[in-house]
């Protein structure tokens, strides 16, 4: 019998799940690692967490089957994107890696532009430099770290970091890749122009494959540490949105999903390179050889909640302790006692800044109307609320971009909770659904493994094979039609504040 081998490469945790061919799940394993914050705005992770958090999730799901590992006919990667993980001469890494919510280098998005030019930037890159991204990471280790940058002699992502381990090879994928602002996004290569303007030497940077090719295989150093067979083949793999749009089937024109985990996305898939040139949203390559996605990010979807829980809910998660539930089960129950607009309170959810649609580090988080009035399961609702806004904010772009979609897949931690779905269904004003498997990344990255390793033809037909829909939950009109005044007052409030939020980074 076989099967394959997902591992996905979260912000807070790495998830390892194993599963048959028809997509079902058969062990699964997660190691959760810090955040470091340094300064205000600052973001980064040891990537050795990582790679510890990889092998002892491998070697606990090859422990729970009780499979054979040479049954493994391929594993997939998917990890957060963005985090800039730099190696000396040995492979050793020579810094906390700078991860995808980091917001230090608006300095060096300033340089991007001026040694590249904003609108040429965006027609090789699909983008505007964005401080999220590896570039300007990459820049202001050169201007502020000259010594480490000196010693770099290898540049990868933090799955593809994984992949080394695994498989000695220095690779990433199209997917991921698109989010470094180095890649040719339309020509699905490493664009010389943007390099030779940055002055980053090419060999620093690792092969670039679609997401379906082998990229490598288990060595024998690996498979001591985590279990595994050698030569297992390893694909590209994606990062953890295009994965996620993989393990909900969002692989044709027309689909789209929301996910909320750390981080929020509207995505929707494209077979037709489609650029906003205002730079509001993002356009990557997608998964799926030869075709795209344009995607919508609020920074602290997910995160806001989970800021929430560990700052103020200590009564829920006793409570949740007591029933043996999640802490966020309990915060739901809460959230649904209270109605629509939480009493007036509406809350800005730009914990770490902003991408869609503003583009703006400064920003930073708020509880508009706060009033005595206000306890604390208003304040969870309107978190819940203000996220759902934010990701309004994206969806509106994709519209406006010309994208579309009739229904909405929900994915991510978020998306497990009927009442946020019930949000966005109300507030998009469109069906949303989930799928039956709950893996999400990691079950798009084995399908890419799958496919890779001749099991399936094409990810569409593996898609198919491998993945069942749930019930849509509809919106309801008259929920949607309060949300809308809800939703024009959040957006008006950015507004408002935007000045105060740059006099306020200053001070």
């Amino acid at each position: 019998m076989k099967f394959l081998l997902g591992i996905d490469l979260g912000t807070s945790a790495t998830k390892t799940v194993l599963f048959d061919l028809s997509g079902v799940a058969i062990a699964s394993s997660a190691v959760e690692y810090p955040m470091y914050q340094p300064q205000n705005g600052w973001a980064e992770q040891d990537a050795d967490d990582w790679i510890d958090a990889a092998f002892r999730t491998t070697r606990a799901v090859i422990e729970e089957s009780g499979i054979n590992p040479s049954e493994i006919a391929g594993i997939g990667i998917s990890g957060q994107m963005h985090g800039l993980v730099m190696l000396d001469e040995n492979n050793i890494p020579l810094r906390r890696s700078i991860i995808w919510c980091d917001q230090r280098t608006a300095a060096e998005c300033d340089e991007i532009h001026e040694r590249v030019g904003k609108e040429r930037l965006i027609e090789i890159t699909a983008n505007p430099a964005l401080t999220g991204f590896m570039a300007s990471k990459i820049l202001w280790v050169r201007n502020n770290e000259p010594e480490i940058y000196a010693k770099c002699r290898h540049i990868l992502l933090p799955k593809d970091y994984l992949r080394f381990r695994l498989t000695g090879e220095y690779a990433t994928e199209v997917s991921d890749a698109s989010g470094m602002q180095l890649l040719d996004v339309p020509n699905r290569c490493w664009s010389d122009e943007v390099l030779q303007a940055l002055e980053i030497d090419k060999a620093l940077l690792g092969k670039v494959y679609e997401s379906v090719e082998i990229t490598g295989y288990i060595t024998e150093e690996a498979a001591a540490q985590t279990g595994l067979a050698v030569g297992i083949p390893v694909v590209g793999g994606a990062g953890d949105n295009a994965a996620a749009a993989v393990g909900t089937g969002v692989v044709t024109d027309g689909s789209a999903f929301t996910t909320i985990g750390t981080s929020g996305v509207v995505y929707a898939h494209t077979d037709n390179l489609l650029i906003d040139k205002k730079g509001r949203a993002h356009t990557f390559c997608c998964a799926v050889p030869g075709a795209w996605h344009v995607m919508g990010v609020t920074q602290a979807a997910g995160l806001s909640l989970q800021w929430f829980r560990d700052s103020f809910c200590s009564v829920e998660m006793e409570e949740a302790a007591k029933r043996g539930v999640s802490p966020y089960v309990v915060m739901d129950e809460k959230a649904a006692e209270v109605p629509i607009g939480s009493n007036r309170l509406i809350y800005l959810p730009y914990l770490m800044g902003e991408r869609t649609p503003h583009l703006d580090p400064d920003c930073r988080g708020v509880f508009f109307g706060l009033s005595a009035i206000h306890q604390r399961p208003y304040l969870i609702r309107a978190v819940m609320e203000g996220v759902t806004y934010s990701l309004k904010d994206c969806f509106d772009v994709l519209r406006e971009m010309g994208v579309s979609f009739s229904e909405m897949y929900a994915c991510g931690g978020g998306g497990t909770s009927s009442l946020w779905r019930q949000m966005m269904a109300d507030v998009y004003g469109c069906p949303v659904r989930t799928v039956k498997s709950k893996e999400g990344p990691a079950l798009g990255v084995a399908i890419l493994a799958a496919v890779g390793t001749g099991l399936y033809p094409d990810v569409k037909t593996a898609c198919d094979a491998m993945i069942e829909a749930n019930p849509k939950q509809e919106p309801n009109p008259e929920n949607t039609q309060k949300y809308a005044s809800y939703h024009k007052l959040f957006r008006n409030l950015y507004v408002s504040l935007k000045d105060d939020y740059k006099k306020l980074a200053k001070i």
